[in-house]
């Protein structure tokens, strides 16, 4: 089983996760190109997202799960981007056939750092601590540690 976590946001940080390990992790960049509406940056997500589902389909049985972080919500065009994204990822969940998960920030920050609270620094050190490597930013970091997360929690039963 293949988890696809993400970190939905105008850079998106995401991670393939399998056996408790990172296969592959990256950020991916949806800001809005000139002249473009938010719709288009939708558009783009969207197809991005089923195109890394579309290519993991055969590996391994596919991804199985998506899980990503369930942003704080504070109005504004953060949120309505972030609510836009989570949407699609649940669409793309159902057309796949695979399960959705989501994890509050806080839980996500105290399973990774002991704390509720931490900061993007201490995010970045603790998912570089857990897989070894250097990370390009908070987006990657927190993608990987959602993975492992939930991988630790539903990956080992659903393999």
């Amino acid at each position: 089983m293949i988890i696809l976590a993400l970190d939905c946001a105008t850079k998106t940080g995401w991670a393939m996760i399998k056996d408790g390990s990172v296969l592959e992790s990256g950020v991916q960049d949806f800001g809005k190109k000139r002249g473009e509406s938010n719709g288009g940056m939708f558009l783009r997500f969207r197809k991005w997202l089923e195109d890394m589902v579309y290519h993991y389909r055969d590996f391994h049985s596919g991804i199985r799960l998506l899980v990503y972080e369930q942003a704080h919500h504070r109005g504004g065009a953060a949120t309505e981007i972030c609510v836009n994204m989570t949407g699609r990822v649940q669409e793309i969940a159902a057309w796949s056939q695979a399960q959705v998960v989501t994890y509050h920030t806080a839980t996500l920050k105290k399973w990774a750092t002991g704390k509720g609270r931490g900061d993007k620094e201490a995010m970045i050190g603790a998912a570089e601590a857990r897989i070894g490597r250097q990370i390009g930013d908070d987006n990657e970091a927190d993608a990987i540690l959602l993975g492992l997360m939930a991988w630790e929690e539903y990956g080992a039963r659903g393999a």
